[in-house]
């Protein structure tokens, strides 16, 4: 069965008008998700990242002076690498709220590199709980991504290993370009280690969060590992989440047609006003997935949430991790995986 499109209303009224539209498209209880909710359900022993302020890390970028103190990488290209990051959590913050009131972001305080084989070592750690794992996007550096995911997992109290995968994107606005390349070259990496947690005897499941140009990465790693092991490992795949993909669109659906029942997994977060695609259109030539309505995506059997209306600011391009609702939404794509 295709798989619904989700929109929140363009028509609403404001914000409990548009929480409703999308709490009653969702199945969410009003209560459970925008006011004080229950933590999500999860595996036994397993902590949300203010309990356990640690973020664990994979990356094709290069250490800076050992990881003492930031930058602690850089946007050099490198080998994959793990490491475990030590996070100072937000001060005045209401844990395990989805709508926490954070007066101060999470910061990456330390980070420890880990040796042995990267892919094996962290797959090792993960063990035992299930793994939120973050792919993030263009001008980005490695602690505004940590920062990115360390909210996100918090906000949807998620229990569990919090987890990124960093590749060496410059951060800055005008390195589009060299960060594409970037991403192109973190493919097989990604690949990489989506073999080894898939294939780990031991491991739990894994929810994949891809935003921006994270997602041309964790799609041509999904599909390369689909080359390779066919659905071997699909059953420990849970939500795959796309925030504003910044994917030509010819390119996406050309690529879904290779992911089979992989692409039951995805929800797809839009918004036409972003303003950060709009960009990335004029510099690649055609139309990216991120910025497109709902109905240009209606023949993919992907879910789609179009978050419009709750995109705000001046770029519009991190509603998936700034806007409560939309949070609320990714939390459920988990949930019901």
């Amino acid at each position: 069965m295709r798989p619904p499109a989700i929109a929140i209303s363009r028509a609403s009224s404001g914000p409990s008008r548009r929480r409703v539209v999308l709490a009653g498209l969702l199945g969410l209880p009003l209560a459970g998700c925008f006011g004080r909710g229950t933590p999500m359900e999860a595996r036994a022993g397993a902590e949300t990242l203010s309990a356990d302020p640690v973020l664990h890390v994979v990356t094709t970028r290069r250490l800076v002076k050992g990881g003492e103190k930031s930058p602690f990488f850089d946007a050099t290209r490198a080998g994959l690498s793990y490491a475990r990051a030590s996070l100072s959590a937000p001060d005045g913050s209401v844990f395990g709220q989805l709508n926490a009131l954070v007066s101060h972001e999470f910061a990456v305080r330390r980070v420890e590199p880990q040796g042995g084989a990267a892919a094996a070592t962290f797959a090792e750690a993960l063990r035992g709980r299930d793994t939120l794992l973050f792919v993030h996007g263009y001008n980005q550096t490695f602690e505004t991504a940590g920062r990115d995911i360390a909210q996100l997992s918090q906000g949807i109290g998620f229990r569990g290993n919090t987890a990124l995968f960093s590749w060496p994107s410059r951060g800055g606005l005008l390195d589009y370009g060299y960060d594409r390349e970037s991403a192109l070259l973190a493919r097989d990496p990604m690949a990489e280690i989506l073999a080894t947690l898939l294939q780990d005897e031991f491991g739990a499941r894994l929810h994949l969060v891809a935003h921006s140009m994270g997602t041309l990465v964790t799609l041509e790693a999904l599909r390369i590992y689909r080359d390779r092991f066919g659905d071997k490992g699909l059953d420990r795949v849970g939500a795959i989440v796309l925030a504003a993909p910044d994917v030509d669109v010819d390119v996406f659906k050309a690529g879904l047609q290779r992911l089979g029942p992989w692409r039951d997994r995805m929800t797809i977060i839009t918004a036409t006003n972003d303003r950060a695609l709009d960009l990335s259109r004029r510099l690649a030539g055609n139309d990216r997935v991120g910025a497109l309505p709902r109905a240009a995506l209606a023949d993919t059997g992907v879910r789609v949430i179009d978050a419009t209306d709750f995109a705000s600011g001046l770029i519009r391009h991190d509603v998936f991790v700034a806007n409560a609702d939309v949070r609320a939404a990714i939390r459920r794509a988990i949930e019901r995986a």
